[in-house]
């Protein structure tokens, strides 16, 4: 299974990623220096990059918990019965989007059907805009992993891309593809490997 890891941390600082639900006080514990200059510090082959994120307005102290409470409310109001789950990580939201409604089989170009989803997604980026999103896409180990890497970078792209379509500010976005190295499941089995295939956006607010 997939170790739960940081994704993106604000100038330095980490962001903690517990697995309980935050409340508005939580954000209160994390602080930051003014700016939106955001680290990733995963350990793909991008590992820390880094991104300048849109001069979008800042979260302080208690505010944080508080809005991302409400920014998950409307996530999880928008995403009803769409198949994407919606995780909370501490002050960070996570949503997960299996292949079967995303990108056909060796395909980077978004299936139709999952264009309802990202608008949906994006509705709620546009009215809480004061968050930054990072977009990763994975595969399962079938294949070549430098193969698979690529695809999974492209399909981030085309995600991001989409959500810039939208009217989702590209300075919010960014987008980082895992290949097979970060899977949930078992790649022994179909189930499993269906599992690994793919796209989580982070969603992590900014701070000052």
């Amino acid at each position: 299974m997939r170790k739960s890891i940081p994704v993106i941390t604000l100038l330095a600082a980490s962001l903690a990623l517990g697995g309980c639900a935050s409340n508005a006080g939580t954000g209160a514990a994390i602080g930051a220096a003014s700016g939106a200059l955001i680290g990733k510090t995963t350990s793909n082959h991008k590992n820390k990059r880094a991104f300048i994120g849109a001069a979008i307005g800042a979260l302080a102290g208690a505010a944080v918990g508080q809005y991302m409470d409400q920014q998950e409310a409307a996530f999880r109001d928008e995403l009803a019965g769409s198949g994407i789950d919606v995780v909370r990580e501490g002050d960070n939201i996570r949503l997960i989007m299996p292949s079967n409604i995303t990108f056909a089989t060796n395909q980077s170009s978004i299936s139709p059907s999952f264009d309802t989803t990202l608008n949906a997604v994006a509705r709620v980026m546009t009215k809480y805009d004061k968050t930054q999103l990072s977009i990763e896409g994975f595969t399962d180990s079938s294949g070549d992993a430098s193969y698979n890497m690529t695809l999974s970078d492209k399909r981030a792209e085309s995600v991001k891309n989409y959500l810039q379509m939208q009217g989702i500010n590209a300075q919010r976005l960014y987008a980082t593809g895992f290949g097979e190295t970060q899977p949930i499941a078992s790649n022994a089995t179909a189930a499993g490997r269906a599992k690994n295939r793919r796209v989580e956006i982070q969603i992590v607010p900014n701070q000052a």
